[in-house]
């Protein structure tokens, strides 16, 4: 079914396209006999254009993992206060983008700010194509702005960084090692209602395992306090550790795929891609150079213009 509907949508898209390309055709011969207005073809021609860009958009998006949901982590930076409420202005910005594309928002873990803002939070966003569309969202967010927590008024700088991994469906098959297992529990904080906070229903998963490429010892950690039921946090939290080893995968075949991408530019993980200044009202992208000067709809979660401006740039395979 989900081969038939991924077929469906390029048929009706491709039929879109045509038809909006013929209404540019008809239009301008209608112009060209006087009875329609320049206005009606440069409008006939802009809506042609939009969804040839889109179907252009959703070809970047062929990989395997692309049709995934996605794991979003928001970590706050060193910072402070400063930080942490910028991290939890990341949270809001991703939940208002996903509620305006109609996916569903799951928060796993929530953890408070000393003083206000967050230090960390996780969230599954499930969807076609959401981890394809925010993909592009992996790195460090620069915020430049004059801080309400600073007494003399002083303009600071602070970072936070995201990271984004596939949320693995039913239809990959990872393997998990139940020896490698060890759990933690805990008292959950933050949002969940009273049960949460006085009964033991968080978990901290260890999954401890060696590298079959490097023979290094590593460990994965991942908190969930999603729930009210200990068992289904311990549920999603396998689930989000078999997300994490399908991305540790998906990241050697990008390695290997190196030398025959050799001629693009590729993602530092981790390093600056977008400053957002308030104070000069501009957002810009360091790996692409876009911006913009509309900082209050990038912060409600207009950001795609930034992803289409990634995926054009870096989505494509040879």
């Amino acid at each position: 079914m989900r081969k038939v509907k991924e077929i469906r949508r390029w048929i009706e898209a491709y039929e879109s396209v045509e038809s909006a390309v013929e209404e540019v055709k008809l239009s301008f011969d209608f112009y060209k006999e006087g009875v329609a207005e320049e206005e009606e073809v440069d409008q006939a021609y802009q809506i042609a254009l939009s969804l040839i860009e889109n179907v252009e958009l959703r070809n970047m998006l062929r990989r395997e993992e692309d049709r995934l949901g996605a794991v979003l982590k928001v970590n706050a930076g060193a910072g402070g206060t400063e930080s942490q409420d910028w991290a939890s202005m990341l949270v809001r910005l991703y939940q208002r983008w996903a509620e305006n594309h109609d996916y569903k928002v799951t928060i796993t873990n929530w953890q408070d700010g000393d003083e206000a803002g967050i230090k960390t939070v996780t969230m599954q966003i499930e969807g076609d194509l959401a981890y394809g569309f925010l993909k592009s969202e992996n790195g460090v967010h620069r915020l430049v702005r004059v801080s309400p927590y600073n007494a003399q008024g002083k303009r600071m700088t602070s970072f936070a960084s995201v990271f984004v991994v596939p949320l693995v469906d039913d239809s990959i098959e990872i393997a998990v090692n139940p020896a490698n297992l060890s759990w933690d529990t805990f008292r959950s904080s933050g949002a969940g209602g009273q049960n949460v906070n006085k009964v033991e229903t968080g978990v901290r998963l260890h999954y401890q395992f060696k590298d079959p490429d490097t023979g290094e010892e590593r460990e994965i950690v991942i908190e969930n306090t999603e729930s009210r039921s200990q068992l289904d946090n311990r549920e999603n939290a396998l689930r989000l550790l078999r997300s994490q080893l399908y991305d540790i995968e998906l990241e050697k075949r990008r390695a290997a795929q190196a030398e025959v991408e050799a001629g693009k530019k590729k993602i530092e993980w981790g390093s600056q891609i977008r400053s957002y200044v308030f104070d000069d009202r501009r957002v810009k992208d360091h790996r692409t150079n876009f911006q913009t000067s509309n900082v209050n709809a990038v912060m409600d979660g207009d950001i795609d213009d930034f992803i289409k401006a990634y995926l054009m740039e870096f989505g494509g395979e040879k």
